[in-house]
């Protein structure tokens, strides 16, 4: 991760403040699958409440500030039906776990029908008692926000469809990939699809439209919401909500988003962190708009071409 300026050491939580180092180290822990491995190897549901002591040991004893708990949230019935019935997707994930079964395809974690903890995960209890164990060891939580989407089957979607980017007939005959028809409480609605300018739509979402102020202030709201929940947000592909780049895939202008919603968190939440998942060197724009850390895609690229000078001079750049 690239910080422009460390995160704030006043941030609530269940335990004692935990004073944050300048560069903390955070662990990233898929939520469903390790819940589901440690179950399997104890012979009986392990849910977040029962994680044992020597496991939450281990993570402070391994010099770790954050455990970013990925796919906390509940997951979509209708966005998991297209995650198994889409064919070239589950060649995928069959090439990466052999021994693949129906049970493994439980949908996208990004692909979000709500923020309530996922019940596998023991409910909004549970997680308030793995982060209370985690304070006690002077560790923080970080849980996922996906601002870009939602789920098929999102409350939103029937209730609020005006939230989402709409399309016509023209569109949906000349975009099928792109456009889907939906039935909502408003009747009828050709809906977009979640993407990025660069790839194709994802199918087992739909696109929120930021140019709706209805849509900005609710997800303010969610953002509140989430933030009472834990002691950091990762915000998923947080470049695609600037107006610039929303522009340049759905050709509206949507008004600013994310220092109106960052400073609104940070009114009941001073010492909040946020970061943001970032692509096409908008680490500092995003900065600017008051994230704390940024994906640094950059800095992965060298390290993955093996140019000892290009990471030498990117190590030794100045933070500004």
């Amino acid at each position: 991760m690239n910080s422009l300026a460390g995160p704030g050491n006043g941030s609530p939580s269940p335990g004692p403040p935990v004073r944050s180092p300048r560069y903390p180290s955070l662990l990233e822990v898929n939520a469903l699958a390790w819940v589901n491995r440690l179950s399997r190897e104890a012979g009986k549901a392990v849910r977040l409440d029962g994680i044992d002591d020597p496991t939450l040991d281990a993570f402070a004893r391994q010099g770790f500030d954050w455990i970013w708990l990925l796919g906390a949230w509940r997951r979509s019935p209708a966005s998991r039906a297209v995650s198994r019935g889409n064919q070239a997707w589950r060649e995928e994930f069959q090439a990466a776990l052999p021994d693949l079964t129906e049970a493994d395809i439980c949908g996208s974690g990004f692909a979000i029908a709500g923020y309530e903890v996922e019940e596998a995960l023991g409910g909004k209890a549970a997680l308030a008692a793995f982060r209370a164990r985690l304070a006690q060891r002077g560790l923080r939580l970080m849980l996922d926000f996906v601002p870009n989407h939602t789920a098929l089957d999102h409350p939103w979607v029937s209730a609020n469809p005006d939230f989402y980017v709409q399309g016509g007939e023209d569109t949906l005959t000349a975009a099928p990939g792109l456009y889907q028809r939906i039935e909502t409480a408003k009747g009828a609605r050709i809906l977009a699809h979640g993407r990025d300018p660069n790839f194709p739509g994802w199918p087992d979402t739909l696109q929120l439209n930021y140019a709706n102020p209805g849509l900005q202030e609710a997800q303010i709201a969610s953002l509140v919401s989430v933030a009472g929940l834990c002691d950091g947000l990762r915000c998923d592909m947080a470049m695609l909500e600037l107006p610039e780049v929303f522009r340049r895939t759905w050709k509206v202008t949507p008004a600013p988003f994310w220092a109106k919603a960052i400073a609104t968190v940070r009114r009941s939440n001073p010492g909040f962190t946020f970061l943001a998942e970032a692509y096409w060197n908008l680490e500092h724009e995003l900065h600017q708009q008051g994230f704390d850390y940024c994906y640094d895609k950059r800095l992965t690229d060298r390290l993955r071409d093996g140019n000892p000078g290009e990471i030498r001079i990117h190590l030794g750049a100045s933070l500004e």
